[in-house]
């Protein structure tokens, strides 16, 4: 009996979360807008702020832990690592640009407020993270994957990604006295281990997937190889107190290192678009509306900030990259927001003591409002500049 009740519980937020997901994002179909912006709602709707079907952040968390892994093997599967280390330096320049002046603009905030040096840097690295999760879905709804500004794009925002590590790292050492040094010692393990991993990849002509032999043609069966190869990666990086994410990163390169992208693709479509929602739900149950209500105009000003900041310094980055200025503007705003490895940044800080409960909460809120944002203010910027996707080249 109390198995039949707690079934029939969690039918009921299943229910619920399809039902509000459908309904959102018919009404978001017909304004032309992705249903990114439908599962964080829902997300906010039905979580600890809303209707409370799920109740506790920890829970969202984990849920979004969840959703994030399966999105980031997704992303990796679709990048081509030998044609991304042929654009290197279009993806370190424009990366780099973004990090040095991110972390310049916060040390001119931090000077006159009287932050620590831990904190600017931290605060430096959270900001200038854009979102693969929602740069990717994007740039596939707006058809720009092949247009040049798309692809330098995609070239800084994978560069972005894999800084997650070094970040990670740096943070973890310089706040040392409160994080073991034994933490920082398999982080540093971890990053040479994914670095040998990725020069291993970029050597090796051809990739096959564990038992390939004995899995040839048998699809269903390597539908589950591959998650075997996903979720032990996104273990392994774990175990190295690395994001787990940046593994599920990791072995979607694999993946499409094999061969093996298509039909993967096709066989996990479904289960791929239930867990990307989950990721967002999840997003949207970290709002704290009471928070937000509590600090609306401090948090107004910090997402108007980031959006201005994040699009502007990209913006000149794409621009030095030999885009128009209209290109440039239009590609900037693509990566405006905050990225949800921040939310792994966040946490790091907020658990060795660099930022207080209130600026955690404040953090999480401010990233999540500029991914719920970020297609409406992409869709704002194309239609001031009149941007068309067969126009561009």
């Amino acid at each position: 009996m109390v198995l039949l009740n707690a079934l029939g519980t969690q039918l009921n937020v299943l229910l619920a979360v399809s039902g509000l997901i459908l309904l959102l994002g018919l009404l978001l179909k017909k304004i032309n807008q992705p249903y990114i912006v439908a599962y964080i709602l829902t997300g906010v709707i039905l979580g600890p702020s809303g209707f409370q079907l799920v109740t506790e952040y920890e829970t969202a968390e984990v849920i979004g832990e969840l959703g994030l892994i399966i999105l980031m093997f997704f992303i990796g599967m679709e990048i081509s690592l030998k044609d991304f280390i042929a654009k290197w330096r279009i993806a370190l320049f424009g990366t780099g640009l973004q990090v040095l002046i991110s972390i310049l603009l916060i040390s001119i905030i931090g000077y006159y407020l009287g932050w620590s040096f831990n904190r600017i840097l931290l605060l430096g690295f959270i900001i200038s993270l854009s979102s693969s999760a929602v740069v990717i879905k994007l740039i596939e709804d707006n058809s720009i994957g092949k247009t040049r500004i798309g692809q330098n794009v995609i070239s800084i925002l994978l560069t972005q990604d894999i800084l997650i590590v070094p970040m990670i790292i740096v943070m973890s050492f310089l706040t040392a006295g409160s994080v073991e040094l034994k933490q920082v010692g398999l982080q540093l393990i971890g990053g040479v281990l994914i670095v040998g991993f990725l020069i291993y990849l970029l050597k090796k002509q051809t990739i096959r997937l564990p038992f390939s032999k004995q899995l040839h043609n048998d699809h269903e069966l390597q539908v589950f190889a591959s998650l075997i190869v996903c979720f032990g990666l996104a273990l392994l990086t774990s175990v190295f107190e690395l994001s787990a994410g940046l593994g599920a990163f990791v072995a979607g390169l694999f993946i499409h290192s094999s061969n093996a992208t298509k039909w993967l693709h096709e066989s996990l479509h479904a289960f791929r678009v239930i867990l990307i929602s989950v990721f967002f739900l999840s997003i949207g149950m970290l709002i704290n509306v009471d928070f937000l209500t509590e600090n609306w105009t401090i948090i107004l000003l910090l997402v108007l900030g980031v959006y201005l900041s994040n699009h502007g310094i990209n913006t000149l980055s794409l621009k030095m990259l030999g885009n128009s200025w209209r290109h440039s503007i239009y590609g900037g705003s693509f990566l405006a927001q905050i990225g949800e490895f921040s939310f792994v940044l966040a946490s790091l800080g907020y658990h060795s003591g660099v930022i207080s409960t209130f600026s955690y909460q404040l953090t999480i809120i401010v990233i999540s409002i500029t991914i719920l944002i970020s297609p409406f203010w992409t869709l704002f910027t194309k239609k001031i500049l009149g941007i068309k996707e067969n126009t561009l080249p």
